[in-house]
């Protein structure tokens, strides 16, 4: 049988309705991260637009931690508005938390603090980094919250992506895995190996890619602990493991950064070099020649695409398409597809 065949085999049989624009993100019509993402092209769906299809769009939360929210927000969006779904995205904050480096106004006008939807039920959920990477895991102020956060994506969340120390603060709670300091900060755009390109979160990318890595902090392979079913799916040779699989929590974590910007290493390395007691560093492969003051080159744009178009596909296929069945144990076949209302 033709290999396109069994592909349309594949698909779920329930399909999106074609009514309205097909537009796959939905976000506040007044984020700043619309006017950003608009201008690069990307396909945004308006708040009305989206209550007149007849199809559930997937539900996905970020959970943002990091300080600059409008950034970290308008990366995410971007790669998650490369989909053809439709997302309707939904912004979380800790409860208890104050943001020091966003406008309290937007924090107010856009964000929930996560205890007010503690009884909602996500297709997927996205926990961000944080610059907490040289505290232990315990002393971050907020660690009693996430680490409920954590338990509640098991009941509440079909589908969980942690980025960066939210990765490792992932594997410490269910794992016990442990991170370790480093001397220099690993900074760059770093070439990592595919170790599992036959599995959904790495189809389509090549058997080495580039990925932008920014942490004090690391994960090693021989702390995984032996019959965890963690899987490594992607490690770098200069800076270790990037990309592990958590089937037993339905959890992917990604220690870097594929969806960074073209200047966000170069933003960083500006901040840390003005920084009392951090010193200079360069980041490693990303300036040509070495030279900071030389514009860098994007590399790494179609992985993340590639990466996040994968999680949502994946997410889409094996979600349950009543939410209230949301973290019950998926029954085979009969839980994938079917977005029609």
């Amino acid at each position: 049988m033709p290999a396109f065949l069994f592909a349309l085999m594949a698909l779920p049989l329930r399909l999106p309705s074609t009514k309205g624009l097909p537009v796959p993100i939905r976000i506040a019509d007044n984020l700043p991260a619309r006017r950003t993402l608009e201008a690069e092209g990307v396909i945004v769906m308006a708040e009305t637009e989206a209550a007149r299809q007849d199809i559930r769009p997937l539900r996905i939360a970020l959970l943002n931690l990091m300080p600059d929210k409008i950034t970290t927000e308008t990366q995410i969006a971007r790669v998650l508005g490369a989909s053809p779904l439709q997302i309707e995205l939904a912004l979380l904050r800790i409860s208890d938390h104050v943001s020091k480096n966003t406008a309290a106004g937007h924090i107010a006008e856009f964000y929930q603090p996560w205890s007010e939807v503690a009884q909602d039920r996500f297709d997927g959920l996205i926990i961000t980094g944080a610059p907490v990477e040289t505290i232990p895991f315990d002393d971050v102020t907020y660690w009693p919250e996430l680490a409920r956060i954590f338990d509640w994506s098991q009941t509440h969340v079909h589908r969980t992506l942690t980025l960066c120390w939210g990765a490792m603060a992932a594997l410490w709670h269910f794992h016990g895995v442990g991170k370790h300091g480093l001397e220099t900060k690993a900074s760059g755009v770093f070439a990592h190996w595919n170790r599992a390109p036959a599995t959904p979160w790495l189809r389509g990318l090549p058997d080495r890619f580039d990925v932008p890595v920014s942490r004090w902090s690391e994960v090693r392979r021989e702390d995984l602990p032996a019959g965890s079913g963690l899987t490594v799916l992607a490690e770098s040779d200069e800076v270790g493991l990037c990309l592990v699989d958590d089937p037993a929590h339905r959890a992917l974590h990604m220690l870097n950064h594929l969806e960074y910007d073209t200047l966000t290493l170069a933003n960083e390395y500006a901040r840390d070099a003005d920084s009392a007691g951090v010193g200079a560093y360069v980041p490693a492969h990303y300036f040509p020649g070495d030279d900071p003051a030389a514009a860098p080159v994007n590399t790494w744009r179609g992985n993340g695409h590639i990466l996040f178009g994968n999680w949502l596909n994946e997410v889409y296929q094996t979600t349950p398409f009543d939410p209230a069945d949301i973290g019950l144990p998926l029954s085979g076949s009969d839980n994938r597809g079917g977005w029609a209302a």
